[in-house]
């Protein structure tokens, strides 16, 4: 009787010892820029920056050349990509909406990987800074210091820009600015052990305004070696009357061009693109020696696009394809190979149910994006899902492989054959030859709207939220 025990006892130890350990979930290094447009290196839009970090990564893993945001602005566009509900879902259309008054906790990214044992944990900007809801977190870095730094001007800076649009060199070191601290936490967070799979968020501000970071940076980028992007004189003669209001031609860009500052303020930019991107490199490396690197997907993207002067046009808030379009790169480990390059049009509502499919997590029932874990696995693969951009209430942009078309909310159209026609110069909405491709594309406008949901109210002063413009 006890030799039979014995053994029974001995045949399950050394079952347990040959079972495969249940396999780990793959951990999630989040990296979300803010204004960064399509001038990175590897998209080949503007030979002019110097993105040779933001390049590694692309190298590494698939980069998408026709990725858009679901809004032209901070606010609601990561509120959109973190919910899983689009701006015309949850009525957040501008910087001034308290999301969180519509977005219950139970929805966000950061729930649905805590609830599926994920420790998650972040610094910087994720969601628009003006409403946090740091219980969605397990641990976040709430100091990021650096703020007097962006003050401390160079002595060759002639002042701090031109009207709205802030730029200037500075006299300081890389590690004085707040992007520079909140990398150091994401590369601590690298190194550790972790017991559990982790997420972990990085979100740097740079190049969101003011483009205020070391001289060095403006050294790169002579200011009279400068190219001004396309441009048209007359660019705006065939826009309607919607998108000449949202240009605001007679605003930024007018000042810029009084001002004869436009190559500098251009030079601003590019220099905070190459701050950035140094930063990316300070990850990366952090990355490569991390005890989990060969277990831990890359999610790099960028919450929307930025206009310098195209279409008369200055910051974001419009529906062309500098404001949309912008940085989307992938790193799977296993699924991805490196070098890929995907050419097919998606939005950034693809990256929550993306992410949860790649962790073999149930997406959530309200996400309304699609998984691209298909693309990460052969980039050629088929896929006709346009991408669409919401600005404001009713005002949506349509974008597949070749055309963009927008519709206003008062009936205003425009079409571009962005193929043939890459800097949207020629509006073809009015053409009756390009009736059959503007037809196609509003079948994918949304068939319901819900109103904006009000700028919220400051509990101290009463009065409403400032809008943050830049």
């Amino acid at each position: 009787m006890r030799r039979s025990i014995f053994f029974s006892l001995l045949f399950c130890c050394f079952a347990l010892a040959s079972a495969p350990a249940a396999e780990k979930k793959p951990n999630v290094l989040f990296i979300a820029i803010d204004d960064l447009r399509d001038w990175v290196g590897y998209l080949g839009h503007n030979p002019q920056a110097k993105t040779p970090n933001i390049d590694r990564l692309a190298k590494m893993g698939v980069s998408f050349t026709r990725s858009y945001c679901a809004a032209p602005v901070c606010n609601p566009s990561r509120a959109a990509l973190m919910s899983g509900l689009r701006p015309f879902t949850s009525g957040v259309y501008d910087n001034g909406n308290d999301w969180r008054t519509v977005i219950p906790e139970d929805k966000p990214l950061t729930t649905t990987f805590r609830q599926a044992g994920y420790f998650v944990c972040g610094a910087g900007k994720i969601y628009h800074e003006a409403y946090k809801r740091r219980n969605e977190w397990d641990a976040y870095l709430e100091n990021e210091g650096g703020g007097k730094a962006e003050k401390q001007l160079a002595k060759t800076a002639k002042d701090d820009g031109v009207g709205g649009i802030k730029f200037a060199p500075l006299d300081c070191a890389d590690s004085d600015l707040p992007d520079y601290k909140i990398t150091d936490y994401g590369i601590a967070e690298l190194g550790k052990s972790h017991e559990k799979p982790f997420f972990l968020a990085v979100g740097l501000h740079k190049p969101h305004m003011p483009w205020n970071v070391p001289q060095k940076y403006y050294d790169m980028f002579p200011a009279d070696k400068i190219e001004l992007p396309p441009y048209l004189e007359n660019d705006l003669d065939d826009v309607p009357p919607s998108g000449v209001k949202m240009a605001k031609p007679q605003g930024d860009h007018a000042k810029i061009v009084a001002s004869g500052r436009w190559k500098e303020a251009i030079q601003g930019y590019l220099a905070a693109i190459a701050y950035t991107d140094m930063n990316i490199g300070r990850l990366l490396d952090a990355y490569d020696k991390s005890p989990e690197r060969d277990n831990t997907i890359i999610c790099f993207w960028c919450d929307h696009g930025w206009h310098l002067g195209e279409k008369q046009h200055w910051r974001k808030f419009a529906l062309w394809e500098e404001t949309t379009r912008a940085p989307l790169l992938w790193v799977v480990p296993g699924l991805t190979k490196a070098g890929g390059v995907c050419e097919r049009t998606v939005d950034f509502m693809s990256i929550y149910p993306t992410l949860c499919d790649l962790a073999g997590i149930a997406t959530p029932g309200h996400v309304e994006g699609k998984s691209i874990k298909a693309l990460l696995a052969n980039p050629k693969a088929v896929w006709t899902q346009p991408a669409l951009t919401t600005f404001h209430f009713k005002n949506h942009a349509v974008r597949n492989e070749g055309w963009r078309y927008i519709h206003y909310e008062n009936g205003d159209e425009e079409l571009y054959n962005q193929e043939a026609d890459p800097n949207g110069w020629t509006n073809l909405a009015k053409d009756p030859k390009s009736a059959e491709q503007k037809a196609a594309l509003a079948k994918f406008l949304p068939t319901h709207d819900a109103a904006d949901i009000g700028e919220a109210t400051d509990k101290k002063t009463g009065k409403k939220d400032k809008k943050d413009n830049d």
